[in-house]
């Protein structure tokens, strides 16, 4: 049955199971680069957090109340008896299945990889209004962050986005595995809407050097599924409690 499934039409495979994402629900955070797969799939998911009672579902499930390998933190998915978190771990299960990742092992591994290189620099992204701690606020640290911003805007995001141009040319594009997009693009577009949000004027001189990325944005945006998806109440608009947050001190 399962091989059955690996051939069949995209919408037998998207529509074949219904998803759980569990993630906060009154940012996009990390579970957004989720989200993003799940929506241009057309798969069918529930936002369990965002439902009556869901959060609470959601606590439960992280500590281990009925569960024997309880997730550390949101977000993580249910499919079927399977709970998978971690975001490029989620990528990786549901790139197959969504149409999302190729089918060659190589490939899928180093798109898996590419990922893994977006957890990091989500994390870097964090660090520039929590450089100190997650747990105190972000008054409490200013002036750490406001040099952690200084070398992240000057030394690190030009680093890690030049280094997806580069896969981005290398891939022959239009996309960052070739011709065909996959999940990565969709975490790509991500990053550059929340790092817009975040550094508006940093950016603009930013993205003068990565243009090809920057085009990769324009094309996810226009997709008719992301488009849609942008434009409902389901996409949850920037604010200062997720990953991405303006602070205009931070911001050159």
């Amino acid at each position: 049955m399962r091989a059955k499934l690996t051939q069949a039409p995209q919408t037998c495979r998207v529509t074949a199971m219904r998803y759980e994402l569990f993630y906060w629900p009154e940012i996009q955070g990390r579970g957004e680069f989720v989200r993003l797969a799940l929506e241009d799939a057309g798969a069918s998911y529930e936002d369990v957090a965002r439902k009556p009672s869901g959060v609470n579902r959601m606590m439960a499930m992280m500590n281990g109340v009925r569960d024997k390998r309880p997730p550390f933190a949101p977000p993580f998915l249910k499919a079927g008896k399977l709970i998978i978190a971690q975001v490029a771990n989620i990528l990786f299960f549901l790139g197959p299945r969504l149409k999302l990742a190729p089918r060659d092992e190589a490939a899928r591994l180093w798109l898996h990889q590419l990922q893994l290189t977006v957890t990091d620099f989500a994390k870097e992204i964090h660090d520039t209004h929590h450089p100190v701690g997650s747990g105190l606020y972000y008054e409490d640290q200013k002036p750490e962050a406001r040099r952690y911003a200084e070398n992240f805007l000057d030394e690190r995001v030009p680093k890690y986005l030049g280094y997806f141009e580069m896969v981005l040319k290398k891939s022959g594009g239009p996309f960052l595995l070739g011709r065909k997009a996959t999940y990565i693009d969709l975490s790509i577009f991500q990053l550059i809407e929340g790092l817009r949000y975040a550094f508006p004027r940093a950016m603009k001189d930013i993205e003068r050097k990565v243009p090809g990325l920057v085009e990769v944005r324009d094309k996810v945006a226009a997709r008719p599924r992301i488009k849609a998806y942008l434009a409902s109440p389901r996409r949850i608009a920037f604010n200062e409690m997720g990953i991405f947050r303006h602070y205009p001190e931070l911001d050159r």
